[in-house]
Parts: C-alpha cells; structure tokens; sequence
C-alpha cells in the first residue's frame, strides 16, 4: 500500500483519471443516444450497463497489455537494436494515439455531423450489444493512454474504475460542463498526442521522465483554466459531434 501511495502515483493516479473522465464523455454521450431508443424505464439500466461493461473491458485490456508491456526480451533485431514485446506494444500504442487523436480533432474541427451516427434496433439486447462493441473502440485509446502515464497496474485499474464511477454518478454535469468549453475537449485529445509521442520514443529506447509529461499538462490545464475565465462571457467553438441520435423519419 505504502508503495502504492507514493508522490508520483498519486500524480498518475489524479491525472490519469480527469484525462478518463474528459476522453470517456464521447462514450457516455454515445450510450445515451443509444439507451434513448428504449423504452424510458429502461433507459437507465442501459446506462449503468453500458458504463459497466466500458470499465470491464478497459480492466481486461490493462492487465493484458501490461503482460505483454513485461515481455523484454527481443522477438527480433531492426538496426542492431532488438524489438521486444514491450516495444512493439509501446510503437504500435503510441502510433495509435497519434493517430487517433489527429483524427479526432479534424472531426471535431472539420468533420460532418452524425457522420457515424449510430443506428441500431431498439431492442435492449441489440443497444447493450452494440455499446459493447463501441466500447472497445473507446477502451483501445484510454488503456494505452493509462499504459502511457502510470507504471503502476494497481493506479491503471483505480483511476479507470473511479472515472467510470464518476461519469455513473455525475454524466450530465460532465458532458455540459465539456459542451459548454469544448477546447477541454481538444486539450485532452492534444494530450493523447503528447502521450502518443513519449510512447513512441519509450519504444525506441528513449526515456523521458514522466515529471516533463506532467508538468507540460498541468501548465496546459492552468492556461486553459484562466482563458475560460478570461472568456466567460464569449461564444464557445461549435465543434462537431460524429456521434448523434438518429433524425426522426
């Protein structure tokens, strides 16, 4: 426990989970759209489900990636320099977050729409089923981006269960507070690229000290804290949302 509750995991676990909380309202937006297709009384049980079942898959993704993230020793040499699980797991990872995130603030910015607005019968098992598979997709950039930031299994799993617990608990209030500032929305998906690249450069053979990841994202986050407040009275950027509910026919 004592080795758990050091300065540095503390600050892994804090940031860890505000990045999960910020990057997990496309998903609690998605499942709501989703749930609202049923019947209202079985709306919230959706809800609960769907958030249930993002946190589950997120907890088998880290304890399978943090096996692989142990396996050191090389698969195979590139340049006189052997590649191992963890560097494949790492390069693959950070490329991935890279990428993600470049997309993802193109279609905030320049995207359409409902472009992948989700269509789905309004039965429960074929909502439940269909925010299972899209859970996925979302896991795949929280659980690189906790293997990104915390060397500790333990603070992974935590900060992932206490941000699903978070988002349970006070959803609307997150996803207003995100639609009424939705720069918070592109800080975070600038981080994934931040996290992105000290992957890359951690699959490389590169190390660089967590302490300079922090650091870059707090001073970020104080700046966008003051300009928010500089800019309280100003019209927010209407970024673009790929996920809308269906138009009635």
């Amino acid at each position: 426990m004592d080795a758990l509750l050091t300065s540095d995991n503390l600050m892994a676990l804090v940031t860890l989970t505000a990045l999960e909380v910020v990057l997990g309202v496309d998903n609690v937006i998605f499942i709501s759209i989703l749930a609202g297709k049923l019947p209202a009384q079985d709306q919230a049980r959706a809800r609960r489900v769907g958030l249930m079942a993002a946190m589950v898959m997120r907890i088998l993704l880290l304890f399978s990636l943090a096996w692989i993230v142990r396996l050191t020793e090389p698969f195979f040499t590139v340049l006189g320099r052997g590649i191992s699980g963890r560097d494949l797991i790492l390069l693959g990872g950070g490329l991935f977050l890279l990428a993600k995130a470049t997309m993802e603030i193109h279609e905030r910015l320049e995207g359409v729409d409902g472009e992948r607005s989700a269509r789905v019968a309004p039965s429960f098992n074929a909502v439940i089923f269909q925010i299972m598979l899209l859970d996925i997709v979302f896991s795949l950039d929280s659980v690189i981006t906790a293997v990104g930031m915390a060397d500790s299994l333990p603070v992974m799993v935590i900060a992932v269960v206490v941000a699903v617990g978070i988002m349970m608990v006070s959803s609307g209030t997150i996803s207003e507070f995100v639609q009424r500032h939705p720069t918070v929305k592109v800080l975070a998906l600038s981080f994934l690229l931040l996290i992105g690249m000290s992957l890359v450069a951690e699959g490389l053979g590169q190390h660089i000290p967590k302490g300079y990841i922090y650091f870059a994202m707090a001073f970020s986050v104080f700046v966008e804290v003051v300009n928010i407040r500089v800019r309280k009275s100003g019209v927010p950027v209407d970024l673009r949302d790929s996920y809308t509910a269906d138009p009635p026919k």
